[in-house]
């Protein structure tokens, strides 16, 4: 009895040994200050969305380096790497993002950006102010390890994705874009992980949340239409500036009075007013333009209503005009409920279980999103942060002195690395 009990012990931690010894822990360790090389040199030279031409001929060289299959020119400046392992199976994507955003650096980092370009009609900095050139190299540092640790069934599909900040005005781009052209097909991809660093996390952590885990966000852009009169005759004017101020009052209302904020959250925020060029000349016409962020469908339905019917509403009980366009971003970053209670066991052998931290949902929104629409996804933070400054003290992400520790990456690679192998090892 205790001979077949400690036989069926043997078995199963055998079995278990198989099924995660599959990846040399040595290969880690090597890639390690590759990463730092590759993170510095993309920081060093930021592109903007959609415009990623030289960070994709610096990952495309690197894949083929590894003899993996590439394909270029995916979704405008995309790259697609395919590794197949010793066996068929399933197919597993892992997603990067590679554009950088209109920011002057503040650092003073030995990497720190001086790239400048063109934004919007306006000439600005350019710096990896979210973290992607750290996803860029952790992803080929995944690359690099699995290309050495082949003894798995099925396909790694390798994703390097522009424009996750939203392509420029008149163009498309991103995740969505990239889906359209078949990014998910050609093989079959049976499901996707992705990461984002945290600067507000230590390094060492990783952070999910089973389902909506970050807010769909849209764009919206009002314009208001008044009559223009000089400053001191105000009376003859139709002052769109007065209009639109109620307008902001109004909008945040539906918020406050209008959605259930016991059930999700939700933000309208307006982050830019353009109107007049003078002090004193009431202005004829004002446009504003902000972002909406939710958690649920529903809410999100209501509060796109209810902003179409206040804004023209409101305007014109200011005797002015207004019209409203709401474009969709990203939709809601949904972390499969299933795929999630699978692979957090494979997160904590890797991180350690008091190191994989359920959290609850943010309004930040990331367009991986139109991946899990299509297929099961997890998506995860990875902290950030030095373990010598407090989390709370981290600059914040879109910021110029936004900064994340290079330590961090290493535990990336390894999670995204161990995911792919572990979910294609799964029945």
């Amino acid at each position: 009895m205790k001979s077949n009990l400690l036989y069926s012990l043997l078995f199963v931690f055998g079995y278990t040994a198989i099924l995660f010894a599959q990846i040399n822990p040595n290969h880690f360790n090597d890639v390690e200050s590759k990463l730092i090389e590759w993170r510095h040199h993309i920081h060093e030279n930021p592109e903007l969305s959609n415009r990623e031409f030289k960070t994709a001929e610096y990952v495309a060289k690197h894949l083929e380096s590894l003899g993996i299959e590439v394909q270029t020119g995916v979704a405008h400046t995309g790259v697609v790497g395919l590794l197949k392992g010793n066996k068929k199976g399933k197919v597993v994507a892992l997603r990067a993002d590679m554009d950088a955003l209109p920011v002057v650096e503040r650092n003073n980092l030995p990497y720190k950006s001086k790239v400048r370009s063109i934004f919007n009609g306006q000439e600005t900095g350019v710096m990896h102010a979210c973290g992607h050139d750290t996803h860029v190299a952790i992803l080929m540092g995944v690359a690099e390890v699995l290309s050495k640790n082949r003894n798995f069934p099925g396909t790694i599909k390798f994703i390097f994705q522009p424009a996750e900040e939203g392509p420029p005005p008149g163009e498309k781009g991103g995740a969505k874009l990239m889906v359209e052209e078949g990014v998910l097909e050609n093989p079959k991809v049976d499901a996707i992980f992705g990461l984002h660093i945290n600067s507000g996390t230590h390094v060492g952590k990783i952070t999910y949340k089973p389902g909506g885990m970050m807010a769909a966000s849209q764009r919206f852009v009002i314009n208001v239409k008044g009559k223009q009169a000089h400053g001191s005759t105000p009376w003859q004017s139709v002052d769109p500036i007065v209009a639109s101020a109620q307008i902001i009052n109004g909008l945040q209302t539906i918020i406050s009075r209008e959605s259930q904020l016991t059930k999700e959250g939700a933000v309208i925020s307006v982050g830019s007013i353009h109107s007049g060029i003078r002090f004193n000349i009431i202005p004829e016409s004002l446009e504003m333009i902000g972002t909406i962020r939710t958690l649920d469908r529903d809410m999100k339905e209501l509060i796109r209503t209810r902003m179409e019917e206040m804004v023209p509403a409101i305007a014109k009980a200011f005797r002015a005009e207004a019209t409203i366009d709401i474009q969709d971003g990203a939709d809601i970053t949904f972390n499969n409920e299933l795929l999630t209670k699978k692979m957090i066991p494979t997160l904590q052998r890797v991180a350690g279980e008091k190191n994989v931290i359920e959290i609850k949902a943010i309004t930040g929104a990331e367009d991986f999103s139109y991946f899990q629409n299509e297929v099961p996804g997890l998506f995860f933070f990875l902290g950030g942060t030095p373990l010598s400054m407090k989390e709370s003290e981290a600059p914040s992400h879109h910021t110029p002195s936004f900064e994340v520790d290079d330590a961090g990456m290493k535990l990336g690679v390894e999670a995204l690395s161990n995911l792919a192998v572990d979910y294609l090892k799964m029945n």
